[in-house]
This record gives structure tokens, C-alpha cells and sequence, in this order.
């Protein structure tokens, strides 16, 4: 059973996603729904799955430049399509610990595994923060977004200082922790462990010769995906520029920052209809379009992760404990 806080994590999240479905279903005509996913561009759909998966492929490129040089992990693309799978079935964005758990499985080191995965998503946080200030910059965002999206641009740029100090002195950082927390010890031992795991995921921004490749990889990824989620919306039918897609694609990674259900079931669609509200795309056809980009993305990562699970010799079950045990 887990534990009460877990319990009303999953909750919340649950409720947020089933609060803004019923919102945007609300008064939704769901034949003109439907009626326009039968009116889909196959031809424009499989573009966009094609660039979804490049995006995946070079994600796990990445992933392997953040290690340190003498890690030399395997199969990592195997790793990130098990933990993608995992949140999208499981609460909690279990599918981190997942993924971790199988890549510690093939030897490498459990928090070393972790501390990249850490910064991977400061980096993925850097990536969300730049696009929204853009749009800030080239067109008027709803009041009502500003703010949120302005606390979600801070955080990440003092997650970006903070990680930057890290990076630049680490042992300078650990001492400055250990001599202001030194009479508080039940808070001062797990901030130095995580400061040192963080550390240890610093190992492979910290080597020369993977700067470039870390920079022209997540280049790429983002490059990728919104050339993805464009294709997408001519799928949809929807005749829209370049930065449409770019938006969606801020709106999404805002939106994926709160809790929710698995699979981000209801964040996915709210934040695809704010976006294209900025383009004044009715909210039956950006609701009809994120229903489609969202099961374009869910369900052959779901199906191609649980496969992969075979492959690498872990069950569901194991799976499951795996991303509980060392939370």
C-alpha cells in the first residue's frame, strides 16, 4: 500500500486531470470531435510519430553524454522507452525511477543514474523556460498564463544558478552547505547526499569534450519534437505556422509541471487548447487536435515500452517495486 502522502499525491493528480476534462468536455460537441479525428491526414500523422521517435533516438544520444566518461552505459533508448511507458501507466512519473532501475540493472552505478536523469530534466526545464520567454516576447500571453509561466521561468533560471555553482565549485558549494546547516543535522545529512548525487550527475557536463555534443543533441530534440507537433496539427487539419507548434510545445511542458494522472491525461489537452487559443483556433478543433497528437505519442510508446520490458527481463510487478523502493 503506499503511504499517505503518496496516496494524496495520486489523488490530486487524478483530480486535476479529471477537473480540466470536464472542463474542456463540458459543453464540447462530441460528434464534431470525432468527426474531425475521422477527417485526420494519416499521410501528416505518421510524419509526426516518425519525428516523435528521432526525437526519442536522439534524447537517448543525450542521455549518454550526461554520464561520466568511464560510465559507458548500454542500451539507454531501451532504458527511456521503459520509462516513458512507465508514466504513462504508472502514478507519479514512476517511469524516471524505472528507467533508472534498468539501466542500474546493467551495471551502472543506481545514483549516478539518477543524479543524470536530474539533470537532464534541468536541462529539459531550460529548454521550456527559453521557448515561453520568447512568446512572451513575440506575442500577448493571457494574464491569467503570465503568472504561471513567469514562476515556472524563475524557477528554472535558479535552478539553472544553482546547477551552474554546482558545476563551477562543487566542494565549495558542500562545504558552504555543511558549515550553514552544521546545527541542524537532520537536514543537513540528506541535502549534502543530494548535493552529492547531483554532483556525480555534473560528472559529464563538466568533461570538454561533451559540452558540444550535449548542446547539439538537446538542439535537436527540440528542433524535433516541434516539427513533430506541427506535422501534427496538419494532421489535424489545422493550416498554422511555425510557431504554433512552438507554443503548444511550451504550453505542454508548463503543463506537465503540475501533478496529474499517468500519461498526463487532461494536462496534454488543457495545455493544447490555451496555446492554440493564441492563434484563434476554435476549442473543438484544438480539443480534436490534442486528443489526436496525445494518442499519436501515448500509445505506440506504451505499446513499444511494455515489449521492450521482455527484452530486458523485467515484469510489470518488478517494475512497479522498482520505482517504489527507492523514492
Amino acid at each position: 500500500m503506499p503511504s499517505p502522502r503518496r496516496r494524496f499525491k495520486i489523488l490530486l493528480g487524478i483530480a486535476i486531470s479529471g477537473t480540466l476534462l470536464a472542463y474542456l468536455f463540458w459543453e464540447a460537441d462530441i460528434g464534431a470531435v470525432v468527426g474531425r479525428l475521422a477527417d485526420t491526414h494519416w499521410g501528416f500523422l505518421a510524419a509526426s510519430l516518425a519525428l516523435i521517435w528521432a526525437s526519442l533516438l536522439v534524447r537517448a544520444r543525450r542521455w549518454h553524454y550526461l554520464f561520466p566518461p568511464a560510465a559507458r552505459p548500454t542500451r539507454l533508448f531501451n532504458a527511456l522507452m521503459i520509462g516513458y511507458m512507465g508514466n504513462n501507466l504508472l502514478p507519479l512519473r514512476a517511469g524516471e525511477l524505472l528507467r533508472v532501475y534498468v539501466v542500474a540493472r546493467r551495471g551502472q552505478n543506481f545514483w549516478t543514474t539518477v543524479a543524470t536523469v536530474v539533470v537532464e530534466r534541468v536541462l529539459d526545464s531550460l529548454a521550456i523556460g527559453l521557448m515561453l520567454a520568447c512568446l512572451f516576447l513575440l506575442m500577448p500571453v493571457p494574464r491569467e498564463l503570465q503568472w504561471a509561466a513567469l514562476a515556472f521561468v524563475s524557477i528554472d533560471l535558479a535552478a539553472m544558478g544553482v546547477l551552474g555553482l554546482l558545476a563551477a565549485a562543487p566542494q565549495g558549494c558542500r562545504n558552504a552547505t555543511d558549515r550553514l546547516l552544521s546545527g541542524r543535522p537532520r537536514l543537513r545529512e540528506p541535502l549534502l547526499k543530494a548535493l552529492d548525487i547531483v554532483n556525480q550527475g555534473l560528472a559529464g557536463l563538466r568533461t570538454p569534450r561533451h559540452f558540444l555534443p550535449i548542446v547539439l543533441w538537446s538542439t535537436a530534440i527540440w528542433v524535433f519534437l516541434v516539427l513533430s507537433i506541427w506535422a501534427a496539427l496538419f494532421a489535424a487539419r489545422l493550416d498554422l505556422p511555425l510557431g504554433a507548434a512552438w507554443a503548444v510545445l511550451a504550453f505542454t511542458g508548463l503543463g506537465v509541471s503540475l501533478p496529474s494522472s499517468p500519461g498526463f491525461l487532461g494536462v496534454v489537452q488543457a495545455a493544447s487548447v490555451l496555446a492554440l487559443a493564441l492563434f484563434a483556433v476554435p476549442r473543438m478543433e484544438a480539443l480534436s487536435f490534442s486528443l489526436l497528437m496525445h494518442a499519436s505519442q501515448f500509445f505506440p510508446v506504451t505499446i513499444y515500452g511494455l515489449a521492450l520490458l521482455l527484452v530486458e527481463h523485467v515484469t510489470l510487478s518488478e517494475a512497479k517495486q522498482s520505482a517504489r523502493a527507492p523514492s
